[in-house]
């Protein structure tokens, strides 16, 4: 996506070099339509420069921090010395990530999604999540909860969330906790059995959710969540173990949830 407007003042852009001279260089402004920016050589690099292509080569992508705009004389002054490198692996990935987004739109809604359509759905996605990349993210994770509280249809919706889970590859986290089950009667054998279903969710885990119990040794049992997120993870964890406690509870059993596995009988 290209913006139509103007950069402000102190925001990074990424850019290609696109003419050197002996007193700067011309970017062009990728992420924007039809910008050009110009970097003086003072800001090129630090220290005294002698000659600016010992720094930089022509369709060189560089990131540059915005210094000034000028939209009346179309002008905008540009530093490359000013961004550094953590700041330039920053922009670079999210200006890839953006690049992403944009093929994913043309996926869900064909090459020929005109751009006011075009620009509506991304403004849903900007004002929502702050990116599109974000965006499909979370409908890769979320479905369609995740885009419910856009003015996007429905039909939009649905699309945007298959094109997001056929494409985008979701960062999860790994937990694993344990909880010790028993149950002093007859039955004991069959309520545990219960618990152990109650503590896999009953086939009501939400789809990004994946959770695993497995027997580890007598009274033990292990769980493992896997999840977008930590907070998610752990929450899920502990509902897991509650779950299953609480069955065994109620047949005068007992269940102790704990992160560490025991290693007192080995």
């Amino acid at each position: 996506m290209k913006y139509s407007g103007w950069p402000d003042p102190g925001e990074l852009v990424v850019g290609r070099i696109d003419e050197i001279e002996d007193f700067g260089v011309f970017v062009d402004m990728l992420e924007y339509e039809d910008k050009r920016g110009l970097c003086h050589i003072s800001e090129v690099a630090s220290g005294w420069i002698k000659n600016v292509r010992d720094h930089v080569n022509e369709g060189q992508t560089v990131v540059a921090k915005v210094l000034e705009v000028d939209e009346s004389s179309q002008q905008v002054d540009l530093s490359i010395k000013d961004v550094n490198d953590h700041q330039r692996k920053e922009k670079i990935q999210e200006w890839k990530n953006e690049q992403k987004a944009d093929n994913w739109m043309e996926l869900a809604f064909g090459e020929d999604l005109d751009d006011e359509t075009y620009a509506a759905i991304a403004n849903e996605f900007l004002a929502e999540f702050g990116s599109m990349y974000d965006g499909f993210e979370q409908a890769a994770i979320h479905g369609t909860e995740a885009l419910e509280d856009t003015d996007l249809s429905e039909e939009e919706i649905e699309q945007i969330v298959q094109t997001a889970r056929e494409n985008v590859s979701v960062p999860y986290v790994n937990v694993t906790g344990y909880v010790d089950l028993s149950v002093p009667t007859a039955d004991g054998v069959d309520v545990i059995k219960e618990a152990l279903q109650a503590a896999e969710g009953n086939g009501e885990i939400p789809e990004e959710v994946e959770l695993e119990v497995t027997y580890v040794g007598s009274p033990e049992y292990r769980i493992r969540v896997r999840a977008p997120d930590y907070k998610t993870a752990e929450s899920h964890l502990e509902e897991s173990a509650d779950r299953a406690s609480a069955v065994v509870a109620d047949h005068g059993g007992s269940g102790e949830y704990h992160r560490e596995r025991n290693t007192d009988e080995e």
